[in-house]
């Protein structure tokens, strides 16, 4: 058996042999197929999805990408997570960065708007597009948690974006 190297330059290239071998492996698997229902038929996508989405990708530097798997789109501004969205959950949601104070207030007006799966329900909330919040909330929650994202990056990554 051989003897394993310890050392921070050995981890190094330990996680980077593991990045390689993760990275072969997803661009080996085949394109992901639309979600299918219990009898192996494809089901159809919530229609909420596409509005929340382009409206998400319509901010100013704004990104989308897939680090928790397919089934999870998450927004980025600046490298800094400002929203996921859970599209093929039925009905899909979306989880926000919020204000705390303002998210109290939000929970018990809205039964649509709960404290976010996996994350600080402080700090983020979820918001389930079932007909009890309208889109015109939900713009406005996820123009909110755009604007709290971008208020915590580095003043000359502010200027970058207010040019975009």
């Amino acid at each position: 058996m051989a003897k394993k190297h310890l050392g921070p330059r050995a981890a190094e290239k330990r996680r980077r042999e593991r990045r390689r071998k993760e990275q072969q492996a997803l661009e080996e698997k085949p394109a992901q197929a639309a979600p299918a229902a219990a009898d192996g038929e494809p089901c159809d996508l919530d229609p909420m999805m596409e509005p929340l989405r382009e409206y998400m990708l319509s901010k100013p530097g704004c990104t989308a990408d897939f680090p928790f798997g397919p089934e999870a789109m998450v927004f980025r501004v600046g490298g800094k997570m400002c929203g996921l969205l859970a599209w093929e959950e039925v009905p899909v949601y979306i989880s926000l960065k919020c204000d705390p104070e303002r998210s109290v207030e939000l929970r018990e007006q809205y039964t649509g708007i709960n404290g976010a799966w996996h994350m600080n329900k402080k700090h983020w909330h979820s918001v389930a597009m079932d007909g009890s919040v309208d889109m015109e909330l939900a713009q406005e929650l996820m123009d909110r948690s755009y604007e709290l994202v971008v208020a915590t990056l580095p003043g000359r990554e502010r200027e970058r974006l207010r040019g975009l």
